[in-house]
């Protein structure tokens, strides 16, 4: 049986990105950000939401850019405090002892030690309520080469990032490794759907699941 807890924003995990933007002074800063995501694939962009009390609101909108660095898990500590204080008030690349690297495509900085960065020119902007979303198309994408896998993309288990849980205000990492996709080729070997009913099949009873094969027709997929 399900409770109800309300309208509320309580999505798990959520990401634990650092965005990196330039105040009217040109003083690097940082804050951390979970409500983010990817958005596009073409172009290439990136959503992140933001309160207009926040200094990096006001960054952004004068420098029409920003980063996002994924930190890994050995950058909990120093993660946490960017999270935890205003940068109107505090230093945090010199109170971490991060370092601040000058993108070389847009008008914002990035933490050099930080194991994958995207860099976001500000495309679009719409406010939402509480928040503000702002949509960065990703001019780049910068990665230590022991953050990339076999296949010369991003590795999870080579980044090992932060994931956050809005509920409890805590850290996680990530877990065990549990296959690749599409699982669902193999569990639909085994189980298919045949006349509305969810049943047992030997293995390519009704062949390959497509379109093409007259077999399948009889059969209901979900």
């Amino acid at each position: 049986m399900k409770i109800s807890l309300g309208s509320k924003a309580l999505a798990v995990p959520s990401p634990v990105w650092v965005i990196g933007s330039y105040g009217s002074s040109a003083q690097p800063n940082i804050m951390v950000a979970s409500w983010a995501s990817i958005c596009c694939t073409t172009p290439a962009c990136v959503a992140v939401s933001l309160r207009a009390s926040r200094s990096t609101y006001a960054n952004i909108v004068e420098h029409q850019a920003f980063t996002i660095g994924i930190p890994s898990r050995d950058f909990l500590i120093e993660t946490d405090f960017v999270g935890s204080v205003s940068g109107v008030l505090v230093n945090k690349f010199f109170a971490t002892g991060l370092t601040p690297v000058r993108s070389s495509v847009v008008d914002a900085p990035y933490v050099e030690e930080f194991p994958l960065i995207m860099e976001c020119s500000l495309l679009h902007m719409l406010e939402i309520g509480s928040h503000t979303q702002f949509i960065g198309q990703v001019m780049d994408v910068k990665a230590d080469e022991e953050a990339l896998g076999e296949n010369g993309l991003p590795s999870v288990e080579k980044i090992r990032p932060l994931i956050g849980s809005a509920g409890d205000r805590s850290y996680y990492s990530i877990g065990k490794w549990l296959g690749q996709t599409p699982l669902a080729n193999n569990w639909l070997a085994d189980k298919l759907f045949v006349d509305e009913k969810l049943v047992d099949v030997p293995n390519n009873e009704f062949g390959s699941l497509s379109q093409d094969n007259p077999a399948c027709l009889k059969v209901r997929k979900s």
